[in-house]
């Protein structure tokens, strides 16, 4: 049975540093603007840039040529943690006091946020 890709967990959020693991962008780092969970990709700020051909409009009356993100698999993706700075998996457990759950970094065990 196939799992619908909705259901899928996606290890980066809206927010989070990640670092390019494949691709021609390998070894940059930059923010997730958006995630998009139905395809499995997110647009990294600088990172896979193309070039978009525009018509001139009246909300761009220059038109021309416009450099942007394009979106990119998560899986060349990983999460960068903001305590060692390291490219590390993430690891979902809840906090013994309350019923939140939260993501915690496998290499130095901090927390980085809840989910």
């Amino acid at each position: 049975m196939m799992m619908k890709k909705e259901n899928i967990k996606v290890p980066i959020k809206k927010g989070d540093t990640v670092e390019v693991i494949h691709g021609k962008d390998r070894g940059k780092r930059g923010k997730v603007l958006t995630v998009l969970r139905s395809d499995l990709k997110a647009v990294v700020e600088g990172i896979n840039l193309v070039k978009k051909h525009t018509r001139a409009t009246q909300e761009n009356p220059q038109g021309g040529i416009i450099t942007k993100e394009s979106p990119m698999r998560i899986s060349n993706l990983r999460l960068v943690c903001s305590r060692c700075n390291q490219l590390t998996k993430i690891k979902r457990s809840t906090v013994s006091d309350s019923e939140y759950r939260v993501r915690i970094c496998k290499k130095c065990s901090e927390i980085i946020d809840k989910v």
